[in-house]
């Protein structure tokens, strides 16, 4: 999926749907990384872009937190 099309995808989600996402990337990095200690596969890459994508799923929890404390303030 390209960045773009993944960002669009991530901003249309909800807090809780942010969360979920979160919990299920965290699951596979542990999975990936599981995977590279066994030494099956190439899985360097898999791992980079599942880190990157948590990094963008943790951002955009934080900005819409921000937003909500903002607007009750």
């Amino acid at each position: 999926m390209k960045r773009k099309e993944q960002l669009d995808q991530l901003n249309g989600m909800s807090v809780e749907e942010l969360k979920e996402q979160a919990d299920a990337l965290k699951e596979s990095l542990f999975r990936l990384r599981f995977r590279k200690s066994l030494g099956v596969g190439d899985t360097l890459k898999d791992i980079r872009r599942e880190k990157k994508t948590l990094a963008r799923v943790y951002t955009l929890l934080n900005e819409k937190s921000a937003e909500k404390e903002a607007s009750a303030a």
